[in-house]
């Protein structure tokens, strides 16, 4: 049996938005009936599925809010009536898709559940002890590296150091055999003076 109120005028575009709702909220009630039977990564596919649908079934009820405003007010009152059913249905799909996407021990397997025996605050903790520890190695790593490169820096100004003595030793005994060769000169001249002196 047809609905009246598809023969009102101006319902005609709501009452096709309207049908289409209804086909998407069937899917979407087939869907969270899925979901719940679901874990781990098909449940995580089947959440983002229904997620999508929800989006869909809003963008239609967005549509028939913006039709709804071109009826007639004296159908109107009815057609609001079968809005608001439309909207809390869609709201109750909502609520119940929430839930199951928040249900961590089926979407993510027993490592994420609130455990009551506090396992899941040790495995935290366990974890948080494990990345504390890779800083600390970070750092000494890091440590490790500043102090090569200074024990480098320092091997290479004693490299250059060491040069550089050897350079002014050499330019030492040089300067003494050139003093001392010049003795010998001033000696020899001194002989050489002397002896001119006594004749």
């Amino acid at each position: 049996m047809s609905n009246p109120l598809d023969t009102d005028a101006g319902s005609e575009l709501f009452s096709s938005y309207e049908a289409e709702l209804k086909l998407v909220r069937a899917d979407l009630n087939q869907k969270l009936d899925q979901i719940a039977e679901l874990s781990g990564e098909p449940r995580k596919s089947a959440v983002r599925l229904a997620e999508r649908t929800l989006d869909e079934a809003n963008e239609l009820l967005g549509q028939m809010r913006i039709e709804k405003q071109n009826i007639p007010s004296a159908t109107r009152s009815r057609i609001n009536q079968r809005f608001r059913n439309h909207e809390s249905d869609i709201d109750a799909s909502k609520r119940q898709l929430k839930t199951l996407s928040s249900d961590r021990k089926a979407l993510f397997g027993n490592r994420y559940s609130d455990n009551p025996d506090g396992s899941a605050d040790q495995q935290l903790e366990q974890r948080q002890q494990l990345l504390s520890g890779t800083e600390r190695l970070d750092r000494s790593s890091q440590r490790l590296r500043d102090s090569q490169r200074i024990a480098n820096e320092t091997e290479g100004i004693g490299r250059d150091t060491l040069a550089d003595l050897q350079l002014q030793r050499e330019t030492i005994q040089h300067t003494r055999m050139n003093m001392l060769e010049s003795e010998g000169y001033v000696d020899r001249s001194v002989k050489t003076l002397r002896g001119m002196a006594r004749r």
